[in-house]
């Protein structure tokens, strides 16, 4: 099983021995380090407005990058989707118009999102090579250089506060592994760094597939719904957990220390416990809901 040095596969997921009557996934970014903010305004925007030839428009493109990657229902979306949503923020707003700007060609990269489930460079890559195609041979020389600066730029931050501690108890009732869109090869670095990769079985990055894929493989018909859990901090993780009829613990953008917090002294032993499901579970979600909106500040009228 390549706990390290390499994604693992479906078939790896698939395989995964269960050792506990509970099994729980954690996303990385944004969720157990406070890595988000300093990706995407450091490394992410500043190559969208190089590489998408965004300068003209470039405090617009920052708002829009930072709306939907950080502090909207899109938060923490792959980076591809997010970039085509950035495009498509600026094109509908009036005051990126008024300077005669439109995003630029990226048809292609449309077109093999929509047909791709793994994400990631390696399968952006192939189709390149493979047609030719000099958006998404772009697309892939941008998405690599954000890669290089964050492994420059992005280093000694620590996991939020209780991260260690609530993987150390989770660790004794259950099996856990990384469910992430973040590349593997930061994952694996990270986790490194902090000494946490221990607690889990497998780190899955964007290169193994979709988050509903990654906990379909590894906890589907293995454990009864409700003794698997998602710690996340974006919609799309809570997705993930709904599509497979799991729970999910929401980590609040903005508050995350109280939300590990609250893992920690309460809900991992609800979880356990069985007193999770229902009323306690949807209170959170509620809450977790209302601090992403749909609608970007500017359009919000």
């Amino acid at each position: 099983m390549p706990t390290h040095g390499g994604m693992p596969t479906q078939d790896d997921l698939r395989a995964l021995d269960r050792q506990h009557d509970f099994f729980i996934g954690l996303d990385s970014d944004g969720c157990c380090f406070d890595s988000m903010e300093i990706k995407h305004k450091e490394c992410f925007i500043p190559q969208i407005i190089g590489y998408w030839d965004c300068q003209p428009v470039s405090k617009f493109a920052r708002q829009a990058a930072e709306f939907v990657n950080l502090y909207s229902q899109w938060r923490g979306v792959n980076r591809f989707p997010a970039l085509l949503l950035t495009f498509d923020l600026l094109d509908a707003w009036d005051k990126v118009a008024e300077r005669g700007w439109s995003s630029p060609e990226h048809q292609a990269l449309r077109d093999w999102v929509a047909a791709e489930s793994k994400l990631g460079n390696p399968a952006l890559k192939a189709a390149a090579e493979a047609s030719g195609d000099p958006i998404l041979a772009l697309a892939l020389e941008w998405s690599e250089h954000i890669n290089r600066t964050i492994e420059w730029m992005v280093h000694d931050l620590p996991p939020f506060p209780l991260v260690h501690e609530v993987l150390d108890r989770a660790g004794a009732q259950a099996d856990m592994i990384v469910v992430s869109g973040t590349p593997g090869a930061a994952l694996e670095r990270e986790w490194a760094e902090h000494d946490i990769d221990q607690h889990v079985a497998v780190i899955c990055g964007q290169e193994v597939g979709s988050k509903t894929q990654m906990l379909e493989w590894s906890a589907k018909d293995k454990y009864a719904p409700e003794r698997v859990l998602m710690v996340g901090d974006a919609p799309g993780d809570l997705k993930a957990a709904r599509n497979n009829g799991f729970l999910f613990f929401p980590v609040n953008p903005g508050d995350e220390a109280a939300s590990w917090r609250l893992l920690h002294d309460e809900a991992l032993d609800r979880f356990f416990a069985g007193t999770y499901a229902g009323a306690y579970e949807e209170a959170l979600i509620a809450e977790f809901n209302r601090l992403l909106p749909a609608t970007p500040p500017w359009a919000a009228g």
